[in-house]
């Protein structure tokens, strides 16, 4: 039985460490060549081979060194790969914000607040402006859906009160002709980018332009301190000014919408233990209610439907209020619900 286990063992290894390697060279630094196939072929065949070896005795050593050590050579070789800010960026990711604060006066540059006419056509444009933190009210949680309730994109807006809602989503940053890969978000294929922007640009587009698939957008609003959002938003401000000066790669599981604003939370103390719920970003606002984090006085199904906000969206459309008119319509539907 022990070498039943032991031999199991070593396929599983052996067919993990050999698929990894194999897409490690196929995806390469950002693209794939020729060179990248040839030697993403040549890996695997060198895994079949060492696989066949381990049921011939006097091959079986041989084969698995010679194996572990290419696979070494592409570990080494990965790891050394290093994220940029110097790409042909795609034009919504193409300009990264930052942020210059005087003592509780933050003022953020390159708002993002494109003007849509559909999804792929846009005018773009920024602005800055200047926030007060001791106007700082809260935090507010969009959870958007695609493709069924598993999976969702999270995004943070912050609200300074008056229809003044700083929104931030975390997102793979994507270079010209390049579409996302949850796989290649395994393997350093993306740099990681902090999309400032107000909610008229990033939740708008995905209420009112995205089509294919559409897009369900919900609004929750957490029950987070003003003390805990202020850290909170000054924590967000340290990651988007580093990511300013010092790339970083997005990974699909560990440095995603989700996990990342996990990691950010952190630096209150009352922050939420990490569960499989944020990995399954789908049921983080599940999580949240389980934890006493959102509005408790209604059953979560009825607060989810309250929470759906594309009718309010495609009412507030073009409007300078967009902000204020999709929580009012949000506000509306809770009283009918009460």
């Amino acid at each position: 039985m022990l070498k039943t286990i032991k031999a199991s063992l070593m396929i599983v290894t052996l067919l993990i460490a050999t698929g990894w390697g194999a897409c490690a060279l196929y995806f390469g630094d950002s693209h794939t060549t020729k060179i990248q196939i040839i030697l993403a072929i040549g890996f695997g065949f060198s895994g079949l081979m060492a696989l066949v070896a381990l049921g011939i005795p006097r091959w079986r050593t041989c084969m698995m060194v010679a194996h572990s050590a290419l696979f070494a050579c592409i570990l080494v070789w990965w790891l050394n790969i290093s994220p940029s800010n110097d790409r042909q960026w795609q034009q919504d990711v193409e300009k990264l914000a930052y942020a210059t604060i005087e003592g509780d006066l933050v003022t953020v540059h390159d708002i993002r607040n494109f003007d849509y006419k559909s999804e792929f056509d846009y005018r773009p444009a920024y602005y800055t402006k200047t926030y007060d933190l001791n106007k700082l009210e809260g935090v507010d949680l969009f959870a958007i859906y695609w493709m069924g309730p598993a999976i969702a994109h999270t995004i943070l807006s912050f609200n300074f009160g008056e229809g003044n809602n700083l929104a931030i989503s975390i997102e793979a940053r994507k270079e010209k002709g390049e579409g996302y890969s949850t796989i290649k978000g395994f393997f350093r294929q993306f740099e990681l980018v902090y999309i400032v922007a107000d909610e008229r640009d990033v939740i708008r587009l995905r209420t009112n332009y995205r089509k294919n698939p559409e897009e369900d957008v919900y609004l929750y609003s957490l029950g987070s301190s003003k003390e805990n959002a202020k850290h909170l938003f000054l924590q967000y401000t340290k990651q988007i000014n580093k990511l300013h000066d010092s790339p970083a790669f997005y990974n699909t599981l560990l440095e995603n919408c989700t996990t990342t604003i996990w990691m950010q939370t952190r630096v209150n103390k009352e922050h939420l233990p990490f569960s499989w719920k944020l990995l399954a970003s789908g049921y983080v606002p599940e999580y949240l209610y389980e934890s006493g984090r959102l509005d408790n006085s209604l059953s979560f199904a009825d607060l989810q439907e309250r929470a759906h906000i594309n009718g309010g969206a495609h009412e507030a459309d073009q409007s300078p209020d967009f902000s204020k008119i999709i929580r009012s319509a949000m506000r509306e539907s809770q009283q009918k619900l009460r």
